[in-house]
């Protein structure tokens, strides 16, 4: 019998430590080679290390919550002899980014329909590590607790028989009961006969603490003010339905897209929006290319996938672009090259964005803009009553680096393509 020390790897270009967010080996416990052993979190993304050996777990030098340095020792594993350390894999250097990027078509093709797999030939099986838990990646895993479902019951059909969050989908599909006619409106249920006075404590760590922390910053360091205008989306919301009718196969059009090619536009013409301000150094990096971050609710918290060179995108391409990082966001997978490099961020609550809000900025950034909800109002014009789609933009900014002169006319530009959507399409 020999004992392995197993180190924290590097886990990404620059990181020097990294946050215990799950253990999925106990003390005492038998683990086979590349059965999942821990995850980790840097910069809101999750990476999932697997264990280089087998044995058994002899003791663990790190909980849930500490921040670990790169090198520390994570786990002691007693194997069954002389054990080689195994050669770190090269870490995988994002492909780097042209300074003059090529020239995107005005129009995209439309997406190649999927192909039919037949039933058949889907794979369906349960498979578990030596450990007895089902092989999922930590997102997964956390959405099974969460729903209170065990793994084993439901097949896999990724790679080797991984559970997959379509595998959830459908199972949860399946399984949910189809609602009766009587069943539409439940009963008012009884008044309770005692108070519940417990209390539930919740450990802050992971993401919301990484949440809590950046927001901390955010308002501490950086002098907000918000703007509010008000903009008449009567046009863009029948343009809107009108493209969405008539692009079949295509990316449906929300009113994200539009908002980015009109700040784009608005961009070119305020620039000093669209910048990072080192303090330290008291330099505005002052940016051409626009990295669009998406403020993205998802069920471990808030992340801020980006969309990079919207310049030079489409509607549908932009349409396209949010719904391949919304789902990677949601589900776990987005990778600190997605979640970092964005020079302006836009948060929208869609249908609960209420009346107004006073957004926080993402810093280095300067600049944030917030979508409230679309909502139908009677409106003069030209002496007429007419009925109106309105909806507020709340943007803040970063006073040090923006004037409320330049916020104003930034924003003004927005509302002007916004309100004549045409433009945008062009």
């Amino acid at each position: 019998m020999s004992n392995f020390v197993f180190k924290l790897p590097d886990v990404g270009e620059g990181i020097a430590q990294a946050e215990i967010v799950a253990w999925h080996a106990e003390i005492g416990q038998e683990i086979q080679e590349d059965d999942p052993l821990v995850d980790v979190m840097t910069d809101k993304a999750t990476v999932e290390i697997t264990s280089p050996v087998s044995g058994r777990i002899l003791s663990r030098h790190a909980e849930v919550g500490v921040m670990a340095s790169i090198g520390s020792e994570l786990v002691v594993i007693e194997t069954g002899g002389k054990v080689e350390a195994p050669t770190p894999a090269p870490a995988s250097t994002p492909a780097p980014v042209s300074a003059k990027p090529a020239k995107t078509p005005a129009r995209a093709e439309p997406p190649p329909a999927p192909a039919a797999v037949p039933e058949a030939v889907m794979p369906r099986q349960v498979v578990q590590t030596a450990s007895g838990k089902v092989l999922a990646a930590p997102a997964v895993r956390s959405r099974l607790a969460a729903l209170g479902l065990d793994g084993a019951k439901i097949s896999g059909s990724g790679p080797g028989g991984r559970l997959e969050h379509a595998d959830l989908d459908g199972y949860l599909t399946r399984s949910q009961p189809q609602p009766s006619p009587s069943a539409a409106r439940p009963p008012v249920p009884p008044p309770p006969t005692a108070g519940d006075d417990g209390i539930e404590d919740i450990k802050v760590i992971g993401l919301r603490r990484q949440i809590a922390e950046r927001m901390l910053e955010a308002k501490r360091s950086v002098p907000h003010f918000t703007y509010v205008e008000e903009i008449d989306v009567t046009a863009l919301e029948a343009a809107r339905a009108e493209i969405n009718t008539a692009a079949v196969g295509w990316p449906k059009l929300t009113l994200l897209p539009f908002l980015i090619k009109a700040m784009v536009r608005g961009i070119a013409q305020h620039p000093i929006v669209n910048a990072r301000y080192d303090a330290e150094a008291a330099v505005i990096h002052r940016y051409n290319a626009v990295h669009i971050g998406v403020a993205t609710q998802t069920p471990r918290g808030l992340v801020v996938p980006v969309i990079r060179h919207a310049e030079l995108l489409t509607l549908h391409q932009l349409a396209a672009e949010i719904g391949k990082l919304s789902e990677l966001a949601r589900a776990g997978k987005a990778s600190r090259e997605v979640l970092t490099g964005s020079t302006i961020t836009v948060s929208s609550l869609g249908a609960l964005g209420g009346i107004t809000a006073t957004p926080i900025i993402n810093p280095p950034e300067v600049a944030i803009v917030g979508v409230n909800k679309i909502v139908e109002r009677p409106v003069v014009k030209n002496g007429q009553i007419v009925v109106a789609k309105l909806m507020n933009l709340s943007s803040s900014f970063d006073h040090r680096i923006v004037d409320g002169f330049d916020a104003a006319a930034f924003i003004k530009t927005v509302k002007g393509e916004l309100e004549a959507p045409v433009r945008l399409m062009v």
